[in-house]
């Protein structure tokens, strides 16, 4: 155990609270290279760290409130012997090179340069950031403690946010914090969040929703009048329902028209790949032809769907999306990702092996089971369950509908 510094200034409350109000804290030195400090406030107190980094200069960091009104929670309030060992544990836990600790703000940072550098989409970032409280972005990560990360994802849902959506957030901000902890081995405490973001219960099947056939051409055709190419994009990914990173990832060159057309459809970035590999993807001659007309004017290697005034698409435009939903009379609070949804149900119960299925759409056999079997054993596909069911009232009728021949019992 390391040694323990005495300081009786600093040790206790009303020592520390005897202190004059300033902005410059007082340190004293925890062990070599390492100095905890303590800034004394109108209110609670701070603890800070200070170490150095190796280059003849030193970082300092905020990282707790000290126990002056209120009892140590061993977490975010510390008393003057925790701060040391937490102090310490900053500085050179785990073996770091001297610099300062990520917090998490920075984290999300990192973690938007990496997605934009795979091609991923940084808004998953956008939606942590926008959802962080000031406090919780400023803290260093290797300091998060599982009840306040529980405590942030519950309130997204309690300030009105779906489980599926606060589920959403959570799983990035994981991301964000994972490749934090990769990055820094400083960061020991990876189960903090594993913990204290598991997963909601039912989460997966809050937005599932599933629009029939008729809705579907609906909401097309509304979407057509909206704009001609906002109509194509909406389109392509009810008929072919595939992510809208996908989509806005298409080349003209991917389009590989004739007598069957097809699309050399890229994977998703999802999960750890790294590499895109194109699919081929039948869709309808009429679907073709309107593509074909559409990138008319364009190269190979320019994107197959543009806006009305020929820039690339970002990203399908939810607003635009929910008044085609509402021209159509539909649910305006509904989401691009139903088309995927009714996509997936519409050839389940066509009969295609689930197996097909999943590959279509870029994913797996047991996540298609786990989000859709609720929805291929419902009134829809009574049709094809009742073809396999043996009748015999039906029997019965054709045996009791048989005339004797004369002569023969």
């Amino acid at each position: 155990m390391a040694r323990r510094v005495r300081a009786p200034k600093l040790e206790t409350r009303t020592n520390r609270l005897k202190l004059p109000v300033q902005r410059k804290p007082i340190f004293i030195t925890v062990a070599p290279g390492i100095g905890l400090g303590y800034r004394r406030n109108q209110g609670a107190g701070v603890w800070v760290v200070r170490a150095a980094d190796g280059h003849g200069g030193n970082w300092t960091k905020a990282f707790a409130v000290a126990d002056d009104h209120e009892d140590a929670t061993g977490e975010s309030v510390l008393d003057y012997w925790a701060a040391q060992d937490r102090a310490r544990q900053l500085a050179r836990g785990g073996g770091g090179n001297g610099d300062r600790p990520a917090t998490v703000a920075e984290a999300l940072d990192h973690y938007e340069q990496t997605l934009r550098a795979r091609g991923g989409d940084s808004v998953n970032a956008s939606r942590v950031r926008l959802s962080l409280p000031p406090a919780l972005a400023s803290k260093t990560v290797s300091l998060l403690g599982a009840r306040e990360l529980r405590h942030w994802r519950d309130g997204l849902v309690k300030r009105g946010r779906k489980p599926a959506t606060a589920d959403r957030i959570a799983r990035a901000l994981k991301a964000a914090l994972n490749l934090a902890a990769t990055d820094d081995p400083r960061i020991t405490n990876a189960g903090v969040w594993r913990t204290g973001l598991v997963r909601l219960p039912d989460a997966e099947n809050a937005r599932n929703e599933i629009l029939p056939d008729e809705d579907v051409r609906k909401l097309i055709a509304a979407s057509y009048q909206t704009g001609s190419a906002f109509g194509l994009l909406i389109e392509l990914a009810a008929i072919t329902g595939q992510r809208a990173g996908q989509l806005l990832a298409l080349t003209v060159a991917d389009l590989q028209d004739g007598a069957a057309p097809r699309l050399l459809v890229p994977s998703s970035r999802k999960g750890r790949r790294r590499r895109v590999e194109r699919k081929s993807l039948p869709i309808p001659v009429g679907l073709a032809a309107k593509l074909q007309a559409a990138a008319v004017a364009r190269r190979g290697g320019d994107p197959l769907l543009a806006r009305d005034d020929g820039a690339r698409w970002k990203r399908i435009p939810v607003l635009t999306f929910r008044q085609a939903c509402a021209k159509a009379g539909l649910d305006p609070k509904l989401t691009p990702y139903c088309l995927r949804h009714s996509s997936v149900v519409r050839m389940l119960l066509a009969g295609v092996p689930i197996r097909v299925v999943a590959s279509v759409h870029d994913t797996s056999t047991a996540m298609i089971e786990k989000t859709y079997s609720r929805h291929i054993v419902g009134d829809p596909s009574e049709v094809l369950l009742r073809r396999a069911l043996l009748d015999t009232e039906q029997s019965m009728a054709v045996v009791g509908n048989v005339v004797s021949l004369a002569g023969r019992s």
